[in-house]
């Protein structure tokens, strides 16, 4: 849905960017969407994803969370962003949205998560797209309702949707700017799993994976860009020096002699 309203009061922050430190030592970071009841995307917002994005990079943790407080996680764009631009200025906005924004979550060295409780439109839905895990609450709803504005998503949701789910759904859930439940998404392969306590579940699985080999999962990551970029054989070129590059790292040399000498699942990994 994209919204027409007001700008949310200057004392109120869109975002909250918090960390906690699981038993075993790790980092989680947690950026909570916390923008009024309906978790708008004015410029206020963009620009504090933008610099939690930032920050994020800046100090990467073992793992990232994103959701959202209130009822929704977000009932989509405030449509003043886009009021009065030209094809220029319209298309400079999609490249920093790009750059600043998803893109950098995506080259993040660490498991993200995105958790959806509620409905999930547009932005919010395109963002949780560039993750790398998305878990939803059976009563959530996702949709890409541009067309209302005569617009596409052009933060990388077609694409992004298109990889998930094939092209054929990509473009279904585009054009027809429909709502779509958790448990339909998660037949086509947009979202990876349904839990009734979705936060709960999030929190879980965000702290196992931070945890868990964190160069590892980085190199997984890359591993599965360069496929994106390039197919099979890219990914086939680049796989022996990614992970070539993980023995020389102490989990894996711990993980090894753990294994060797009391068996498997039994190492304590570092990051590093």
């Amino acid at each position: 849905m994209w919204q027409c309203g007001g700008m949310t009061a200057p004392e109120s922050h869109p975002t909250r960017l918090e960390r906690f430190t699981t038993d075993g030592g790790a980092e989680v970071a947690v950026l909570t969407f916390a923008h009024g009841p309906l978790n708008l995307f004015d410029q206020a917002m963009f620009d504090a994803v933008i610099a939690d994005v930032a920050t994020l990079t800046e100090n990467p943790p073992r793992a990232v969370l994103l959701r959202a407080e209130g009822k929704v996680n977000s009932a989509g764009v405030d449509v003043h962003v886009f009021d009065g631009l030209d094809p220029e200025q319209g298309a400079e906005l999609w490249r920093q949205l790009f750059a600043q924004i998803c893109h950098p979550l995506e080259a993040l060295p660490c498991p993200v998560i995105y958790a959806a409780h509620g409905l999930t439109l547009t932005a919010a839905f395109e963002i949780s797209l560039a993750c790398d895990i998305i878990l939803a609450a059976p009563k959530a709803k996702f949709g890409l309702v541009e067309t209302v504005v005569g617009l596409t998503p052009s933060m990388g949701g077609p694409q992004r949707l298109a990889e998930r789910a094939g092209s054929g759904r990509a473009r279904e859930l585009v054009m027809t700017g429909d709502l779509y439940d958790a448990v339909t998404l998660h037949s086509w392969g947009v979202v990876n799993a349904v839990h009734d306590d979705v936060d709960a579940a999030a929190r879980a699985l965000a702290t196992r994976l931070a945890d868990g080999p964190t160069r590892a999962h980085d190199a997984t990551k890359q591993i599965v860009a360069a496929w994106r970029s390039g197919g099979i054989a890219h990914a086939d070129s680049v796989t022996p020096g990614v992970s070539g590059a993980l023995f020389a790292t102490d989990d894996l040399r711990g993980a090894v002699r753990s294994f060797l000498d009391v068996g498997p699942g039994k190492a304590v990994y570092s990051g590093k």
